[in-house]
């Protein structure tokens, strides 16, 4: 028997659907000696077969050849054996609807394609592919993206310049959206809203990666005081005069987009990033209601995040509406066909989770995790995140600093060595005393910082020094009830061990609050990935070894390391001597220099291309160890055919139909 190549099935299965297809004949002939009913193909739940047994889409080899022929009457049609789909351009659908709707002999269900769904592939396919733009990065930039970054600039630009960037946490959002950003500088000036714990972040990566002056880069900040070594253009909002945003990249807060909403859309900002856009999840915030104007009147809109929705699909409306303001216009549109419906216009479910993610990966969303892009990631990366500080809390630590200049100035006045002994004893005291308010005056935007990473759900140790800060942070993860363990000098050693098992085995408890001295030694939390420093440690080797808590043997992600410092506090001390004191360590034990180095140079290795997005709107229900399987879905017999779901993938052109 000759059998259709596209099936690629082996001789056992072809002998076991043809013992099936006698069996059904005999079945069939029986009934028939009723009545006789048209012949039809029917529609029942796909479903993956068991290892031990195959599925039998067809047993009359009949309905299989008539269908695949009326495929291949289809313009542009091919068959994908690996993803077992018939797959056409968009233009060939209506086509496809009255090929597969006509065939003789047979009554075939062809189930269309939502409203909603096709609004938002008919927008995708006519947005202008900017791939071309790509060339416009500066090389310095291009040469140190790794090809997963460079797939997401590109995916981007080919998505006309609005697309939601949904990478894991730290994979390198900020860098891939500065790139696009660079690809389209004839669109300047540029709008970025940040949480307002990552405002002096961003200007700090615009200033490291695009050669521009930093008196262009913009930055909004509660106070305009402090020493600004980037040399920013720093504006303050406390004050009564009127913001003018006249940078080249204009960076504020999300909680400021109100109170310059007016001027924000007379300004007609052409190029807008969001970044952690998931702030922009309820439709009734103020935050929501000001920036989605903003965000849909430019010309390029790129949203960033990790988590574009935490627990429901209806919390990705916004950020999907501000992208494609024509198409996801209508909530209960969405709700409807997404949110399982609602009472009242409250959508809390989620249905047709599939649909939506293909939807969104195909027209709008690029989603990397670590684990797809482990090989191209250096093993550790070191990040600098500067905090803003309030004048309020400014005002003690500067105060300090003038005292301490005076008391530097009197010791290299000084004419006798008892006395320049004493004062070297006040400038120690003076310098401890920064270090403890230091503490104190952080505690607030690092707790802003904290509520950020929370967001992102990942697992985290965040270590500091002073009793205040371990406190507050203690205290700020309970209240946002954060599964959390807690070891300083006070938790028994007894119960350590306890604490450490549970953060490495329980998913519920996310994170771990450390002393640098009590839990930065002999503790293995190769659970987290993430590190954070809330303060730093004036020995270089307890940062190094609090580090390598989460960077030790058992670890299977790289590490990302983020220090939160602030201008103008014990910050700009610190970090100099330590650098100072693994210079000397370097060149004493290792025979070169070592610093503690925020990471740019970065490995290249092959590209990789875009993953499944992984427990994105869908429950924790074991459904992704079957994504990793060979799951071939194809249709049952019964007594209509029904031509599965349909995907489109805009760039490559093609739809995708489902089983056959």
């Amino acid at each position: 028997m000759e059998v259709e190549d596209e099936w690629d099935l082996s001789t056992e299965e072809l002998d076991s659907l043809e013992r099936d297809a006698f069996q059904k004949i005999a079945q069939l002939r029986h009934s028939q000696s009723q009545s006789q009913p048209s012949p039809s193909l029917s529609s029942q739940p796909l479903s993956t077969p068991s290892p031990t047994t195959y599925p039998n889409p067809f047993p009359d080899s009949r309905p299989q050849k008539v269908v695949v022929a009326a495929f291949r009457k289809i313009s542009r049609a091919s068959w994908n054996a690996k993803e077992r789909l018939w797959m056409f351009p968009l233009s060939s659908l209506s086509e496809a609807e009255k090929i597969l709707g006509e065939i003789p002999g047979y009554n075939v269900q062809v189930e269309n394609i939502d409203p909603l769904a096709h609004r938002a592939i008919t927008a995708a396919s006519a947005v202008p592919d900017l791939r071309d733009r790509y060339d416009k990065i500066p090389s310095y930039v291009e040469t140190k993206l790794l090809p997963f970054q460079r797939d997401g600039v590109r995916f981007i630009l080919q998505h006309g310049g609005r697309a939601l960037l949904a990478d894991e946490m730290g994979l390198g959002k900020t860098l891939q959206a500065i790139a696009v950003a660079a690809c389209v500088q004839d669109s300047w000036p540029v709008l970025i809203i940040a949480p307002s714990s990552l405002r002096l972040q961003w200007a700090s990566m615009i200033q490291q990666w695009l050669n521009i002056p930093s008196s262009d880069i913009l930055v909004v900040l509660s106070q305009s005081g402090g020493s600004n070594r980037g040399g920013f253009n720093i504006v303050s909002s406390s004050g009564k005069s009127r913001i003018h945003l006249t940078g080249l990249f204009n960076i504020i807060s999300y909680d400021l987009v109100l109170k310059l909403q007016n001027m924000l859309i007379a300004s007609d900002f052409k190029v807008v990033i969001a970044d952690e856009s998931h702030f922009l999840k309820n439709a009734q915030a103020k935050r929501t209601t000001a920036s989605l104007p903003v965000i849909k009147k430019a010309k390029y809109a790129i949203l960033l995040s990790g988590t574009p929705a935490l627990s429901r699909p209806i919390e990705l409306f916004k950020q999907l509406e501000a992208l494609y303001p024509d198409v996801y216009k209508n909530v209960h549109e969405y709700g409807n066909r997404y949110c399982k419906g609602g009472v009242f216009g409250v959508f809390q479910g989620a249905s047709n989770h599939d649909e939506l993610h293909n939807l969104m990966k195909a027209t709008v969303m690029i989603r990397r995790l670590k684990k797809d892009v482990l090989s191209e990631l250096p093993v550790k990366r070191r990040q600098q995140v500067f905090l803003d500080l309030a004048d309020k809390d400014m005002k003690q630590i500067n105060a300090l600093f003038l005292e301490l200049e005076m008391v530097k100035a009197k010791i290299k006045a000084s004419k006798s060595k008892d006395e320049a002994e004493s004062l070297k004893f006040t400038q120690k005291h003076l310098i401890n005393k920064i270090y403890t308010d230091s503490a104190e005056a952080k505690i607030p935007s690092v707790l802003d910082y904290v509520g950020t990473v929370i967001e992102a759900g990942c697992k985290f140790l965040i270590f500091a020094h002073h009793q205040p800060m371990i406190d507050s942070i203690h205290e700020f993860l309970l209240k946002k009830k954060v599964g959390c363990i807690r070891i300083d000098g006070g938790t028994p050693a007894a119960s350590r061990q306890q604490l450490v098992t549970e953060f490495q085995e329980k998913d519920s408890i996310k994170a771990a609050v450390l002393s640098i001295k009590a839990g930065g030694v002999g503790l293995t939390l190769t659970a987290a990935s993430t590190v954070i420093f809330a303060e730093l440690s004036w020995t270089p080797g307890d940062l190094i070894q609090a580090e390598d808590r989460a960077h030790r043997i058992g670890q299977v992600s790289s590490v990302n390391i983020y220090y939160l410092l602030a201008n103008d506090t014990v910050d700009d001390i610190i970090w100099d001597v330590v650098q100072s004191k693994l210079e000397n360590l370097g060149q004493m034990l290792d025979g070169h220099e070592n610093t503690l180095e925020v990471s740019t140079n970065q490995p290249e290795n092959s590209s990789a291309k875009q993953k499944t997005l992984d427990e994105f709107v869908r429950r924790c229900d074991g459904r992704d160890e079957l994504e990793n399987q060979s799951n071939p879905k194809r249709a049952q017999v019964g007594e209509q055919l029904h031509v599965g779901t349909v995907f489109f993938m805009p760039r490559e052109g093609l739809l995708q139909v489902d089983g056959f």
